[in-house]
């Protein structure tokens, strides 16, 4: 773990290698859940069926990993007394990070799937401004994966309101109480929206409020806490013993087979009827709710699981390595691509829908994803990040380091 650091001994642009390989750990569990789906494994294995349609957990993994990758240089910045990122290089970033792939599987998806092939003007503006869960009827064939792709925008689109909200206006000092009690609110919220408002909301709106933003803040909320968290125990003087909730932090980060082991505990859980059916039918407010819980716990222990731990250890010596980070670095267009590439599998081959042949369509849909993945990512993501520093001007105004390439997926 290396980085800049400020003068309270923060490392203001650390670099967290780890989080890398863990987006390819997210975007795997996703394609997995989809093609057990697509293959009937959901209803043809039993218990193994019910886990693996939970392994849409990896979505919770890219929102934690959002919630604590994009606020730490705010939380960092603020204790060493530098000027928050500059609020337009960030839309710009963001905008390059994710949208010239997802424009690219939206052609794709629109003119080589049959059923999408006569989709109205009206559909292809929608899809490609990532408004489709806001209007009324389903995602196009391909594309259905990326309703979580609109929730993520719209935290990029709120987080400078937020950690202004949250951290108030320079030069006031980081105040852990504020940030608590506005993260709980977050949380309160987010139950409240499960419990109450998604009901209220759906009967004066066309799109599905189950899949907006606010259902999901307390997964970004976890985040944002692990990014407080890591701050403050950066900052803390050497001889102040550290909290119960830091202790417990730094105990977790030091054994990440732990962390996983709590958190196939908690995916066990959420394998049962408490966290609703596993199949397309509606759960009931609690328990989507129970879900809604059960997975912000797993991706936080998850992304906990690579934040610190021991260097030494062979967690962190595999997940350093470049292969398993070239994976998540490559793993956005892997979440992109995976559905088109599953249904031309399906179809090329002529594996039947919920036909069983799971892991055959599966080692299929991997190997061609990730090569389409090498693909996208070589000929339109780096590129498109190469731009990143467009019109930018030399600045001193904060300690600058070479930034990890884990952004958020």
């Amino acid at each position: 773990m290396t980085g800049a650091r400020g003068p309270a001994g923060v490392e203001v642009a650390p670099l967290f290698p780890i989080l890398d390989s863990l987006r390819a750990v997210g975007a795997l569990a996703v394609l997995t859940t989809h093609v057990a789906f697509q293959s009937g494994a959901y209803v043809r294995n039993g218990s193994w069926g019910d886990l693996l349609s939970r392994l849409d957990v990896g979505v919770a993994i890219f929102f934690v990993l959002s919630g604590f990758l994009l606020s730490r240089p705010h939380f960092a910045r603020r204790m060493v007394d530098a000027p928050p990122p500059p609020m337009g290089r960030y839309y710009w970033k963001r905008l390059l990070r994710i949208y010239p792939v997802y424009a690219v599987t939206v052609v794709l998806a629109l003119t080589l799937i049959p059923e999408n092939r006569s989709a109205s003007a009206a559909q292809w503006i929608r899809s490609l401004s990532l408004t489709d869960i806001y209007l009324e009827g389903a995602l196009p064939q391909g594309l259905t994966q990326m309703w979580s792709l609109s929730v993520e925008v719209s935290f990029y689109l709120i987080l400078p309101l937020l950690m202004l909200l949250v951290l108030g206006r320079a030069p006031r000092p980081l105040r852990p109480a504020r940030v608590a009690l506005v993260l709980l609110a977050l949380v309160v919220l987010s139950s409240w929206w499960h419990l109450h408002l998604v009901s209220v909301v759906g009967e004066r709106s066309e799109g599905n409020p189950a899949l907006w933003l606010p259902a999901y803040l307390s997964w970004f909320a976890v985040g944002l806490a692990l990014a407080l968290a890591d701050v403050l125990r950066q900052a803390r003087r050497p001889r102040r013993a550290p909290g119960p909730a830091t202790r417990l932090l730094e105990a977790l980060e030091g054994s990440p087979g732990v962390c996983w082991a709590l958190a196939l505990g908690l995916m066990l859980v959420a394998s049962t009827p408490l966290a609703g059916p596993t199949l397309l039918y509606v759960a009931t407010d609690v328990e989507a709710l129970t879900k809604s819980v059960l997975y912000a716990a797993v991706g936080g222990l998850v992304v906990i699981s690579g934040l610190r731990p021991p260097a030494t250890g062979s967690y962190a010596r595999v997940l350093s390595a470049r292969l398993p980070r070239h994976l998540g670095h490559v793993s956005y267009s892997v979440f992109c691509l995976h559905l088109p590439t599953l249904y031309l599998v399906m179809e090329g081959i002529g594996f039947p829908l919920f036909g069983g042949n799971t892991w055959q369509i599966w080692v299929l849909t991997v190997v061609l994803s990730l090569a389409a993945s090498e693909v996208a990512y070589r000929s339109v993501e780096l590129p498109a990040l190469r731009l990143r520093n467009l019109g930018r001007r030399s600045s001193t105004s904060a300690p600058r380091t070479r930034q990890s390439e884990t952004t958020t997926r």
